[in-house]
């Protein structure tokens, strides 16, 4: 497998952290959760309801770059569940590397709003769910899973697909 750090996207509640850190584990990789870049502006705005423009994600979409291209310098292989909703931030985080693999959870709103609303300690909303599947553009060139699987056959289709790719 050439793959050397993936990036596990999709609308929030779509299962990005649970998949990316049974996948990271899975491999024995580092994993890394695209909220935990955010700078506190950013939180308190989301926590506010209020969605992100593309002026807020600057920061956080370089530091998330800078992570992943010098995760693959330093020869550390990592997953990194992040949003990544528009094509231009995926190629910003990717820099186009081919060692980056782009694994889009994909599912219905009715399925993904039945599982936000039952969250509590998370700073998105429900109600900002609408804006995300408003902003999201699907990705080409990516492993798309169906978010319906368990997080165990989500991972295992990720691992097939790269395996057979690699």
């Amino acid at each position: 497998m050439k793959t050397r750090f993936f990036i596990v996207m999709g609308v929030s509640g779509c299962g990005k952290s649970s998949v990316g850190m049974a996948l990271a584990q899975s491999l024995g990789w580092d994993f890394y959760d695209a909220d935990d870049f955010h700078p506190p502006e950013n939180v308190i705005k989301m926590a506010s309801g209020i969605p992100l423009d593309d002026s807020d994600r600057v920061p956080w979409l370089a530091a998330l770059h800078k992570l992943i291209s010098s995760s693959l310098k330093a020869d550390s292989p990592g997953v990194l569940a992040c949003s990544a909703l528009k094509e231009r931030y995926r190629q910003q985080l990717t820099g186009n590397d081919d060692a980056v693999q782009i694994v889009h959870l994909k599912g219905s709103y009715d399925l993904i709003w039945s599982r936000m609303k039952t969250r509590t300690d998370h700073f998105m909303k429900p109600h900002m769910l609408k804006s995300q599947f408003e902003t999201l553009e699907a990705p080409a060139n990516a492993i798309t899973v169906d978010v319906s699987l368990s997080v165990d056959e989500i991972v295992q289709e990720i691992l097939d697909y790269a395996k057979n790719k690699g």
